[in-house]
């Protein structure tokens, strides 16, 4: 995402939206409602492209592997309905959102989806109750219970037991919206629990330790899924994309070997038409590619498509380093959360 230096007269205001925001919370003007369950937040400062649905696949994966009975919460940006609903992967964007979609595909997992993410966790808690049409679940019988609530920093109406936080190079040489692409200042970095950084840059986890920060820090490496380029005789590839970031997917692209004749871009959960489809094969044709690669998310947003050319899916992946540790250390500290909250849902809280 490109910074905008002609918007930043309007920064101030945006920093006082912010600040309002902040004293009603903690004036308690604005509730904080907790769930039944233990609920672990990924999130960002910046406003895309930082990893959060990797993360948040590799993360549900990861603790049901270690016997978690785990959900994952989104807002469903892009969807049609408001109402609360279970994700069916089977389903479309347009029905569920492309990242809640692209997760229940991916992770394996239950996904819920609200406007107001507390309204998905009750709809999950009462799902495992047998209620309103799941078949009943002893609560005893799931072990460790949490909702993984997806893109969830700024979304502190919920409130979470641990708070999961991307950080990268670019996050601190950015700026606030609308200028820059920080939904939130650097230093409300203070509230993680957890402050994630890509392995690649030393340098992010060494400022966070000069400015004091005593917190957990993850390491983690984001791994594009690139076909091999054996796969493509002709080499006559062409990529789109609708993300946060392009760039980092046509870089990602061309880093694993593979050579694009173009490159085409729309803005971030572009809802795709029959008529774009039709733009991005012209363009495609007219630079002589014979193959289309895109994104999950964009994949999903496109339904099924009546192209003419072949679509490749090029998936997203990140590794925790040290990831035994640093997630049975997780599950211990979700334990410990599940014990204290029995019979706690819908109760007020602090942020």
């Amino acid at each position: 995402m490109k910074s905008r230096p002609l918007l930043a007269p309007l920064v101030p205001g945006y920093r006082l939206a912010l600040a309002l925001r902040e004293l009603e919370l903690r004036s308690g003007l604005k509730k904080v409602r907790r769930l039944g369950w233990p609920v672990v937040s990924v999130g960002s400062l910046s406003a895309g492209g930082a990893g959060k649905t990797p993360l948040t696949i590799a993360l549900a994966k990861a603790l049901a592997a270690r016997g978690v009975h785990v959900d994952v919460l989104s807002r469903g940006y892009g969807r049609r309905s408001t109402l609360p609903l279970l994700v069916d992967s089977s389903g479309t964007a347009q029905d569920f959102g492309d990242e809640p979609l692209v997760i229940a595909r991916e992770a394996g997992v239950h996904v819920y989806v609200a406007a107001e993410r507390y309204d998905a966790g009750l709809l999950a808690e009462r799902y495992a109750e047998g209620q309103p049409q799941a078949p009943r679940v002893a609560q005893e019988s799931l072990g460790p219970k949490v909702h993984i609530l997806d893109d969830g920093f700024q979304h502190r109406h919920l409130a979470r037991d641990v708070d999961i936080l991307l950080l990268s190079q670019s996050d601190l040489n950015d700026r606030l919206l609308p200028a820059g692409n920080l939904r939130e200042a650097l230093h409300s970095a203070k509230r993680a629990h957890v402050i994630a950084v890509p392995a690649d840059e030393p340098e992010v986890e060494a400022q966070l330790k000069s400015v004091g920060w005593q917190g957990n820090v993850w390491l983690i490496r984001r791994r594009m899924e690139v076909p091999p380029a054996d796969e493509f005789p002709d080499g006559s590839i062409a990529a789109f994309c609708g993300i946060a970031r392009p760039e980092q997917f046509f870089d990602g692209l061309e880093g694993g070997g593979l050579k694009l004749v173009a490159r085409i871009a729309f803005p971030d959960h572009h809802n795709y038409s029959g008529a774009d489809l039709a733009r991005i094969e012209s363009a495609a044709r007219k630079a002589g590619a014979t193959t289309l690669l895109t994104t999950e998310k964009d994949r999903v947003r496109l339904g099924v498509p009546a192209g003419q050319l072949p679509i490749k899916t090029v998936k997203l992946r990140v590794e925790i380093e040290d990831a035994d540790r640093e997630l049975d250390s997780l599950v211990a500290r979700i334990s410990d959360s599940s014990t204290g909250q029995a019979g706690a849902g819908g109760s007020p809280s602090t942020p």
